[in-house]
């Protein structure tokens, strides 16, 4: 098993807005070896942190849903820019901001093995 934690920045005071979203999962849910969706928030000095964290039976199944056609939908109009990035994010193709635009700052996805869980499942 492992779990994907993709650590969001997002501007002081905004993380429950951008939170919301998680709220109606968009496919992953339905991704062979999804085990579960969980969404920590941190509130630190400079910024907010929201922590998407996403258990998976294998990094293979983890892989497949990042490779897949349904997450590529599930993410067209919500990418934060590189962590790395200074700039804010361009307009969408029609013309209208990119939902975060502004508020999230940037974003890292680390990858976990799980050594054990307790209680196991």
């Amino acid at each position: 098993m492992i779990v994907a934690i993709n650590t969001i920045k997002i501007k002081s005071g905004h993380v429950a807005e951008i939170a919301e979203r998680f709220k109606n999962p968009k496919g992953v849910q339905h991704a062979p070896g999804f085990v579960r969706m969980e969404l920590l928030t941190e509130s630190l000095e400079e910024h907010d942190e929201l922590k998407v964290c996403t258990t998976w039976e294998s990094r293979e199944a983890f892989d497949g849903w990042v490779n897949s056609d349904a997450f590529k939908q599930a993410h067209a109009h919500s990418r934060p820019k590189p962590e790395s990035g200074a700039s804010e994010q361009p307009p969408s193709h029609d013309g209208q901001p990119k939902p975060g635009a502004g508020i999230m700052l940037g974003a890292k996805l680390s990858v976990h093995d799980v050594v054990f869980a307790y209680p196991q499942q």
